[in-house]
């Protein structure tokens, strides 16, 4: 196996090598670049190991078939990546978010209708 900072090699009970990971302590960042897709990073100890990451899930082997607790740690990113993506959402959102679930309703409909009264003026004046 490559070097990756976040997988160490120990001695398993019957006298082999195994594999696990380092941390589950990863902090998940999701930026906007411009593009139609975000930009997730990943830190811990306020070091980037997005590479890392990378190289793990999209390497030539599955992480799932040599390192032992592989699958709870793509849990627990997988729910820092969905938070992190739900954040950066709720910061471009123009959606208001101290409302209750009705309000936010009516307030759509609300906007929806500012945004048609200049179309429906324009077919009225045609």
């Amino acid at each position: 196996m490559k070097s990756n900072r976040l997988v160490t090699q120990y001695q398993r009970d019957n006298g082999e090598a195994g594999y696990k990971m380092t941390t589950f302590e990863i902090d998940v960042i999701a930026k906007s670049t411009g593009g139609l897709a975000p930009t997730i990073l990943y830190f811990h100890d306020n070091q980037d190991v997005t590479d890392d990451i990378r190289s793990l899930r999209f390497g030539v082997d599955s992480p799932f078939t040599f390192i032992d607790d592989y699958g709870q740690f793509q849990t627990m990113l997988y729910k820092k990546e969905q938070q992190a993506l739900n954040n950066l959402y709720d910061t471009i959102s123009i959606r208001p978010k101290n409302m209750s679930t009705p309000k936010q309703i009516l307030w759509s409909f609300g906007v929806l209708l500012l945004m048609t009264i200049p179309l429906l003026v324009a077919i009225i004046l045609r």
